[in-house]
């Protein structure tokens, strides 16, 4: 535990304390607290879900061991990478849903018998984190979570069948956002064009389309339709985007790369503490789930900057 508060000391510095200061200011973050700074509960959640603390006994036995080394500093910004050639911001937008007993967190509506909450991820694909996050009740859809949320022009956005709404299509298409998802098997469309695809090689179809139902709208949109054949799954997949000039194969490939944002999802799960919780409130649990991507985001800017490619079970081992 002493080698861990070490580091754990090390790893506050990543952390400017001035700037954290003034957001808890600007947004009124200790208003009617008792005795317990937000920076305190930060460093103490933070702990639980590095430190792998089961208890607050853990939590407050470990702190003890750091007291007189939590100074804080700044560092530069981690490093980014791109891997696709064009020069659109790639994100992914998904959900994961975190279990909860009922009859403990009563708060967290779900089904009948079982509660649960919601963690939607926005993921920056430049270092595969998340940009934006918001934690709902398990009822809720994501696609009323996608509704409200801004994204910037000429972003390509990757979604599940799950977020399959025609009207926000149109959005995004309006506001010049490109998105790039799998298509209903049971979606009614009619073709306008249909492209030509190379004799040899994956890509079974290329179609510019449009959606009747979408005509009482006064306005005509226009997607693509591409069928490409996956070799590994041994099935065709059908690709539905509003982007007409990109190649059929880089749809293909940029709808395999949201793939990242379950990676970030399983890792979350496997490496930090939310599948049991040390408070029953909302509040308690919200508080843990975002100190949990507070201490990924850590995590992975420690992969980034080591020299030695560890992987992030072996920083949360460290």
């Amino acid at each position: 535990m002493t080698r861990f508060s070490s580091i754990f000391s090390q790893l506050l510095q990543l952390f400017p304390r001035l700037e954290f200061e003034q957001a808890v200011k600007e947004h009124h973050a200790e208003r009617s607290t008792k005795g317990f700074s937000s920076w305190g509960q930060f460093v103490a959640m933070l702990f639980c879900q590095l430190g792998r603390a089961h208890s607050l006994r853990e939590i407050c036995g470990g702190l003890a061991s750091c007291e007189g080394k939590l100074k804080h500093l700044g560092v530069p910004e981690a490093p980014k990478k791109k891997k696709f050639r064009f020069k659109n911001k790639l994100v992914s937008l998904d959900s994961s849903t975190i279990d909860l007993c009922m009859s403990v967190f009563d708060w967290a509506k779900f089904r009948r018998t079982k509660g649960a909450v919601k963690l939607h991820l926005l993921l920056d694909h430049d270092g595969h984190l998340p940009s934006y996050a918001v934690i709902t009740d398990g009822k809720k859809s994501d696609i009323r979570v996608a509704w409200g949320m801004k994204f910037a022009a000429g972003a390509v956005l990757v979604v599940d069948r799950g977020y399959n709404d025609y009207d926000w299509f149109a959005e995004l298409t309006d506001q010049e956002v490109f998105f790039v998802t799998r298509m209903k098997d049971n979606a009614i469309y009619d073709v306008v064009e249909r492209r030509e695809v190379p004799d040899k090689g994956h890509v079974r179809s290329d179609e510019v389309i449009f959606f009747p139902s979408m005509a009482a709208n006064g306005k005509e949109y226009f997607f693509r339709r591409v069928e490409v054949w996956d070799e590994e799954q041994q099935r065709t997949l059908v690709f539905l985007t509003n982007h007409l000039k990109f190649g059929a194969t880089t749809i293909a490939a940029i709808y395999k790369d949201r793939w990242k944002v379950e990676l970030f999802f399983k890792a979350l799960k496997q490496n930090c503490k939310i599948k049991t919780f040390l408070g029953t409130s909302a509040n308690a649990v919200h508080t843990q789930i975002w100190t949990a991507l507070i201490a990924m985001l850590v995590l992975k800017y420690l992969q980034l900057k080591s020299t030695f490619g560890w992987s992030l079970s072996n920083l949360v081992a460290t």
